[in-house]
């Protein structure tokens, strides 16, 4: 990430503190960047500082991204295995050391939508049985993300959600509702939810088991080290620890210790005030006649021993100063007698005038510590130095022993141990981070995966619905089909019949003309066009009286009302007309109803002919 996107970055998660109060500054960088930038991605925003904007105009945001960055993916037992270690081995444990009828407090954190206090809610109730459980237990369930808290209140789950539940539990501890499983109203009451920063807020404290399964590694190691402490606080001395398979504490081991590392059940570490310190206890005995052979005795001894050391009396002058002493420091016999302020010896390596006056003080040895030094002959050695007074017949010390312990090569194995331990915590420690990003990717592909399971089930849906539509279609194409052979058929049928009416209406040797009801030209057959001059497509649809022809038609105003009335069944008269060719004739005209097979009046029919033309009907009288 370039320095301009960590700047932009580092504003965004300051202005999510301050506008909603979420610190994510102890979270690792790489997940919470992979976290907001997937949020980016849906919204189509590319820069950090674009999508502090799109916070501040679209507020139902912080939502999604803090759904999105606080990764609730939990569940009921979840690990059936180590819940069932748990069970059958620590909560025996805690029972024993907490008899009835003293209260039991279980703290449940990052609990997310709360699945993992109903579980205890569920292992804890098997063991002490239901009214037991009512009266001694409380669990106290926290996490950061309200919305999650909410839910987890509201104690019903859908159905799917429980398919980690034993049978027998969700039925004693589970009952149906319109809208899912809901967890017993009697057993909710002992789970107390509220929302707790576990970098920032206080710990809960007298806690019998401490539960938080996979919530430290989204934390960097500087922020696991705070919460372990404030959960060490938070336990009682007989407590448990029981975190997710993703943690393992093994640089850690001054809080917690393992009970069962394979199954992450760990036990506090309690914490000293105090270190222990060394102790010196002197022999008065040794107070006994320094002369004759037993004080040639010990002064061989004393000479020969190979931790250098120097003797000094009350008053400060050196008295003895055995061989490794003089051989380490370069002193000679000569300064047998002298003032120890008078030699190099009283402040290099180390101070020895202070360390002397807090033995003759305190009445007890007084470790000065490991100093570094460079002997005469140039080589370095690491020295341990204790200053013990040497106890008198009073009250008051004779004097005191300065020893000077080589530990070169104790305090080389102690480096070398260090750096190992340091190199293998290192190590632990990136090993955990892996095993945590692992997890934490395995989250992430876990929530991907529900998402895209229902993308698929909505897919399916989509393409059955596809599928029915398809064949309602294909039966809709069915049935056009049908109809279309139906239509195909009666076009033929209606083609024959249009032939076989135009073969009849051109031999009948008159024209022929069909009016609807509104008096207008229905049919005009080739006899017509013969007489008057105009063509079928010329005059079909048009009132016959508006016709310019040769023939009067305003001699047929009155029979047509007659007949289209009802009031008679056939006319015919005889008129002069013109023929398109201008010849004068004298024109037969005979009008007919033209009826349904119902007898229903559906227009008239004209039947014109000029002389020398037969009329093919018979004659009808007029009268």
């Amino acid at each position: 990430m370039s320095a301009s996107d960590s700047r932009t970055l580092e504003s965004l998660l300051d202005y999510l503190k301050r506008a909603r109060g979420f610190d994510f500054s102890g979270y690792k960088r790489s997940s919470l960047e992979r976290r907001i930038r997937k949020r980016m991605h849906e919204v189509e925003v590319e820069r950090y500082d674009e999508y502090q904007d799109y916070l501040q105009v679209a507020p139902d945001e912080f939502t999604a991204l803090f759904d999105t960055i606080l990764i609730n993916v939990t569940g009921f037992f979840r690990d059936r295995p180590a819940w069932d270690y748990l069970a059958a081995e620590i909560i025996p444990w805690l029972l024993d050391e907490a008899p009835g009828p003293e209260p039991i407090r279980i703290w449940s954190a990052a609990c997310a939508s709360g699945e993992e206090a109903y579980t205890l809610a569920i292992v804890f109730a098997e063991a002490l049985g239901e009214e037991e459980f009512r009266n001694r237990v409380k669990i106290y369930a926290t996490d950061v993300d309200e919305d999650a808290l909410a839910r987890a209140r509201h104690a019903t789950f859908p159905k799917d959600a429980l398919k980690s539940v034993p049978d027998e539990y969700a039925t004693r501890y589970f009952e149906q509702t319109a809208i899912g499983y809901s967890f017993r109203d009697d057993l909710r009451r002992s789970v107390i939810f509220g929302r707790n920063n576990l970098v920032h807020d206080a710990p809960i404290s007298r806690i019998d088991l401490l539960v938080s399964r996979n919530a430290l590694m989204y934390f960097t190691p500087e922020t696991q080290g705070r919460i372990l402490r404030h959960f060490n606080f938070a336990l009682k001395p007989t407590g448990f620890l029981f975190l997710g398979k993703s943690e393992m504490l093994i640089s850690h081991t001054d809080l917690f210790t393992a009970q069962n590392l394979k199954w992450r059940v760990f036990r506090k570490v309690p914490r000293l005030g105090l270190t222990e310190r060394l102790a010196f206890i002197g022999d008065t005995a040794a107070a006994e006649r320094d002369t004759g052979r037993y004080g040639d005795l010990r002064s061989g001894a004393f000479d020969l021993s190979p931790v250098a050391q120097v003797v000094v009396d009350r008053s400060g002058f050196v008295t003895e100063v055995n061989e490794t002493a003089r051989s380490l420091f370069g002193l000679v016999l000569a300064d047998v007698g002298r003032p120890l302020q008078d030699l190099e010896l009283s402040y290099r390596p180390s101070d020895l005038r202070s360390a002397l006056e807090r033995a003759y003080a305190q009445r007890r040895a007084v470790p000065v510590g490991r100093v570094a030094w460079s002997a005469p002959r140039g080589e370095a050695k690491t020295l341990e130095i204790l200053v013990a007074p040497i106890p008198g017949p009073g009250s008051e010390p004779l004097g005191a022993t300065i020893c000077f312990d080589d530990v070169t090569e104790a305090a080389r194995l102690d480096e070398d141990h260090a750096r190992s331990q340091r190199q293998l915590e290192t190590a632990y420690e990136e090993l955990q981070s892996t095993v945590e990003e692992l997890e934490t990717t395995n989250e992430e592909l876990h929530s991907t995966n529900e998402e895209l399971e229902t993308t698929n089930e909505e897919l399916q849906s989509s393409n059955e619905e596809l599928e029915t539509m398809n064949e309602e279609l294909q039966s809709t194409n069915d049935v056009l089909e049908t109809m279309n052979d139906e239509q195909a058929n009666r076009s033929l049928a209606l083609d024959r019949a249009n032939l076989f009416l135009e073969g009849i209406l051109g031999s009948m040797g008159v024209g022929v003309v069909v009016l609807d009801r509104e008096e207008c030209v229905q049919v005009w057959n080739a006899n017509s066009t013969d007489l008057w001059g105009l063509r079928p497509e010329e005059v079909e649809g048009r009132h016959i009286l508006s016709l310019d022809i040769g023939f009067p038609v305003e001699s047929l105003k009155e029979p047509l009302r007659t007949m289209l009335n009802g009031d008679q069944e056939q006319s015919e008269y005889q008129v002069e007309a013109v023929t398109r060719r201008g010849r004068t004739v004298s024109c037969r005209v005979r009008i007919m109803p033209l009826r349904t097979q119902a007898d229903e009046l559906h227009g008239v029919i004209l039947l014109m002919a000029a002389d020398g033309q037969t009329m093919m009907l018979p004659a009808q009288d007029v009268s």
